[in-house]
Order: structure tokens, then sequence, then C-alpha cells
């Protein structure tokens, strides 16, 4: 019997004034997830069965970007996207542009298990859901009064807003796309600071007394990006990854970590150049991102849990069988 482990993420990149109610609402909801986990774990669950459960309820509380509370397109939906993989066999399944599923994570899981194939997109995996029986809800229920409002924002910035639980009025907005102007030497994207982007995508790795390891994320997206557009979050080897070795759940600018198939990497510096996993995380977050910022959680076989991230912040939680618990966002 090994040491079962657990990591949760619910985003990388925060804002450094993010208010401070909003700083603790964040973590009320990443501690309740993650002692989910734990008692899961404790109660001999497998890892398959805690990763799934643990983003299934961070995608039904609106507070980051997943499910409901999800990032809206530009024509003001909600196209969700999300992937599992068991470390055993490293079986894995995903889907992207779902717009009904109440959790998404769950469909990834079916696909993975009940279908031939590992990823369904769109209208296909939309039918799977309802062959599958699973709940379905209108896109009405995943749209939040705050999402809307932001999305506005983003319009009227004709940008893409990552961050967009802090609120922005237009003056701000100006500022920002002063800001960048003046940031010659900073990476911009659409037109504004690095800074202020923050995906809060959600995802959780986990090893259980088994030593078996799986990890899941689950993404709403960009705010007012272009419908049909897909980031890492289903990506096996790029936003996901479980084998052996370890279990990887990735967040952050998602067209680096897709660049760097940042997941599938973590493990790959611990097989060939025979890394620990803090060590192999550090590595993959410093060397393979290029001018990306992204984080990410990870445990080992062995029960070891590790987090990296080269950004302001990353919104995590972990938890180990010897008691180790803790719930950051910052350094």
């Amino acid at each position: 019997m090994g040491r079962w482990a657990i990591a949760i993420h619910g985003g990388a990149g925060v804002d450094p004034n993010l208010p401070e109610q909003r700083q603790e609402e964040a973590k009320r909801v990443l501690a309740r997830c993650l002692q989910l986990g734990v008692d899961l774990l404790r109660a001999g669950s497998s890892a398959l069965d805690v990763v799934e459960a643990v983003v299934r309820e961070l995608e039904t509380d609106p507070c980051f970007n997943s499910g409901r509370g999800s990032a809206l397109t530009r024509a003001g939906t909600v196209e969700m996207e999300a992937s599992i993989m068991d470390g055993r066999g490293r079986r894995c399944g995903a889907v992207s542009g779902v717009s009904t599923v109440r959790n998404p994570v769950s469909l990834a899981r079916r696909v993975m298990e009940k279908s031939p194939h590992s990823y369904l997109a769109f209208a296909g995996a939309e039918d799977f859901a309802r062959d599958q029986g699973l709940e379905v809800v209108d896109n009405s229920y995943f749209i939040t009064d705050e999402n809307v409002g932001m999305l506005k924002l983003a319009k009227e910035a004709n940008t893409i807003l990552f961050d967009y639980r802090v609120p922005l009025s237009g003056a701000d907005t100006c500022a920002l796309a002063a800001a960048a102007s003046d940031n010659a030497n900073g990476m911009v994207m659409n037109g504004l600071p690095i800074s202020i982007y923050a995906p809060e995508t959600v995802g959780c790795a986990v090893v259980d007394s088994n030593g078996f390891t799986a990890a899941a994320t689950s993404t709403g997206g960009l705010m007012n990006k272009m419908t049909g557009r897909i980031g890492d979050s289903p990506l096996i080897g790029a936003g996901t990854y479980a084998c052996g070795l370890c279990a990887v759940s990735c967040t952050g600018e998602g067209e680096a970590i897709i660049r760097s198939t940042l997941a599938r990497d973590v493990a790959a510096v611990m097989e060939y150049k025979g890394l620990p996993l803090q060590e192999a995380v550090d590595f993959c977050v410093k060397e393979r991102l290029d001018e990306g910022f992204a984080g990410l959680i990870a445990v080992s076989g062995t029960g070891e849990v590790a987090y990296g991230f080269n950004c302001t912040g990353m919104f995590r939680g972990c938890a180990t069988e010897d008691g180790f618990m803790e719930v950051g966002i910052w350094e």
C-alpha cells in the first residue's frame, strides 16, 4: 500500500489587486473541495473517482471558470471543455464545445469508459451525453450576471479578458491599454498586459493508497473568445496527464501550454532525466513555457505533491496522507 495525495487548482495568474473578499471566497471553495477529496481517499475511493468528484464540485460552484460560472463566448453563450485521465493504462477521455451538460468532467469520463473514442466535441459530445443519460440543463444555467457584465466590458475593450472576476470600469480598461503600450519589455496579449490575465480553469490530480494516479481538468475558456476556440484543458498531454509516475493538471495561457505539452513534459523529465516531482515541475515551468505564463499541480505515484507557476499567484490546495494540508494563492 502506498500513500495517497491530492492537489487541486482554480487557475493561475491572479490579479495582485484581487479584493480580499474574493480571495477568501476562493480559498473557502478550494478548502471545501479539497476536504471532499480527502474524505473520499480516506474512505478508500479510487484516484479516478476522486478527481471526478472534486472537479464536479468545482464545476457546480460559480466561483471559478468551469461549469456554472464559465466564461462567455463573443456570442454570449458558454462552451465548456474538460478531460480526465487514468494513470492505469493511460486511458483518457475529453470533450469540447459542451453547452448543456451540467458536469463536463463526467461526460469526459463517459467518453473514456463508454465510447470507442478519446475525444468528442460540440454536437457529437452533446448527443453522446444524452445517450448516456447525463444531466443536461439549458445554457442559461451556466451564465451569471457577473459574466454578462464582464463580456460587455471585454467587447467594449475589443479584447479577450482572462481575469473576468475583477470588475473593470471603462476608465480602468483605457488605463490598462495605456499600460500595455508602456510595457514594451513585458509580455502583452490582446493589447493588455499579461499581469491582468487569470484563466481560472479548475483541476485535480490524485494518487490513491494503491498507488494509482488520475487527473482531471475543466474550464469555460476565455471571456469573449471566438466560438469554437479550444484550449489546453481537454488536450491530453497539454492540460492533463496521468501515468504511473505522476498525475498533472495545468492552468494558464492555453496556447503556451499546448505548444509546450506541459503536463506530459513533467512525466517525461521524471522518466528521462530522473528528476523527483518538484524538480520536474520547476524545470518544466521554467524551461518549457518559452514566453508563456502558466501553472500546474502534480502528484507522484509515491504520494508526493508539487505545484509551480511563473505568474502572479495560483489558486491551489493540496493534502497528503501524513496530515499535511494547505490552501493558498500567492508564493
